[in-house]
């Protein structure tokens, strides 16, 4: 009989599978009508509210205390992000944006996954679930979504691939053929394709990992993180513009694929789509005054391009490709500092402060997600968003840190074996039992935290 644990545990690995459903159905297939009938705004916002009162449970229930100091940056971030949502209830005065405000909210509430994440657990428990009862469901979605969906679908093989090279022979078939056929299936699909590559080059960190130092993956990690105010500086100044590959990138890439309207249609791969993006949310913050505060959740920025669609009739879009337009808009330059400094503080404990190779890829691996939120990586409620949360969490999991590449070997390989899972859970229960402890209990049986 499974103990109330056991049961919150895999309520929590289920959330995964609805967040994968969400992640797809913006992108229906143009030979089918099946997930824009699913499109339904009350059923999905039921959804992500339950997930995220899960996530809230699961966060004060299975947080490791021990990663109490180094996760202040991040409830900076969320108590910031409260602020900015609140302040969105006096700014809405229309359906729609209220329409916009609750969507938007929930999505600066996801987060707080990073607090549950803090447990490896959890991590193995969801990936596991993933695995068993959430791929095998992309033989049907795959049917009826578009290409660009497949990334989105699958984007938790590409954190699973950082354990490649220490899994069995099957399973290592089985990543290795899904990463494939991402990264061939759609071309035109950019962000997908780097988001599978990147996985694939931090595996040289393994295989090298007896000749490359730490202070090297530090100064690649400094590198990844200062890389975006480099690049902005440099386009704002007229100097060079790293989105005009045109100017930089010589010869033709192109594909053809399907639209949305089920034509073929010739893709250039080389196309500047995010310049312009740019300048509408700086004209808007510049003419709205909104440079440190934002305008909060409720309200998006002017935009030519897309302002047609705006059913509020101010020309506005609520939301960009580009993560840190979204964050600058609705938080402001305070609600980016904050941002900030969560990849900072998260990718320095990684490499910095831990025992085995994987916390140290990982942690390259949020300097990169940081670098490439100034090109897209999204906030919405995806498996995208969600995965980055999650390794996020691992991050600043002390648990995870100190596990030497033996341990986390076994923790790797525990996800795809049930047996295997339940012996390592069994042999680091006594060990871990301080960190896995409710924070409930814990605070009920001390009488003072500040004794302890």
């Amino acid at each position: 009989m499974m103990t109330k644990k056991q049961i919150w545990i895999n309520i929590i690995s289920f959330s995964i599978l609805p967040v994968a459903i969400l992640s797809v159905i913006p992108f229906p297939s143009p030979l089918t009508d099946i997930i824009t009938n699913l499109q339904i705004t009350p059923l999905w916002w039921a959804v992500q509210s339950l997930t995220l009162l899960v996530l809230l449970y699961s966060s004060r229930a299975f947080f490791d205390i021990n990663n109490t100091n180094n996760l202040r940056v991040l409830l900076l971030y969320l108590l910031w992000n409260i602020f900015c949502c609140i302040r969105g209830t006096f700014v809405a005065d229309s359906y729609w944006v209220w329409k916009g405000l609750i969507g938007n909210s929930m999505l600066l509430f996801l987060p707080i996954l990073a607090y549950t994440a803090t447990n490896k657990v959890i991590v193995q428990s969801m990936m596991s679930y993933y695995i068993k009862y959430t791929l095998p469901l992309f033989a049907i979605f795959v049917l009826i979504v578009s290409t660009d969906a497949f990334g989105f679908f699958l984007i938790p093989i590409s954190f699973l691939m950082l354990f490649f090279p220490v899994l069995t022979t099957r399973w290592r078939v089985l990543l290795g053929t899904v990463t494939l056929f991402v990264l061939l299936v759609d071309l035109d699909a950019r962000s997908n394709v780097i988001k599978f590559t990147v996985p694939i080059l931090l595996l040289s960190v393994y295989y090298l990992r007896k000749y490359i130092l730490v202070k090297w993956m530090e100064t690649v990690r400094l590198i990844l993180i200062i890389l975006p105010f480099m690049f902005f500086a440099l386009a704002v100044s007229g100097v060079f513009n790293v989105f005009k590959m045109d100017t930089y990138i010589e010869g033709t890439f192109k594909e053809v694929k399907r639209d949305k309207a089920g034509n073929m249609v010739e893709y250039d791969l080389k196309t500047d789509t995010r310049t312009f993006l740019y300048m509408e949310v700086l004209y808007s913050a510049k003419k709205y005054n909104s440079w440190w505060v934002g305008r909060s959740p409720a309200r998006g920025n002017l935009s030519e391009a897309f302002g047609d669609e705006d059913m509020t009739g101010r020309g506005e879009r609520l939301t960009n490709e580009a993560a840190i337009l979204n964050v600058f808009t609705w938080t402001g330059i305070i609600g980016l500092i904050f941002y900030f400094f969560v990849f900072y503080k998260a990718s320095h404990i990684a490499i910095n402060h831990s025992n085995n190779i994987f916390s140290k890829m990982l942690g390259l691996m949020i300097a990169f997600r940081w670098l490439y939120s100034w090109v897209e990586d999204v906030n919405d409620f995806s498996l995208s968003y969600f995965m980055l949360w999650i390794m996020i969490g691992l991050c600043f999991s002390k648990s995870f840190r100190v596990m030497n590449n033996k341990e986390v070997t076994l923790w790797a390989r525990g996800i795809f074996n049930k047996q295997q899972r339940l012996a390592t859970q069994k042999a680091s229960k006594e060990k871990e039992s301080e960190t896995e402890e409710p924070v409930l209990e814990l605070i009920n049986n001390m009488p003072s935290a500040r004794n302890n």
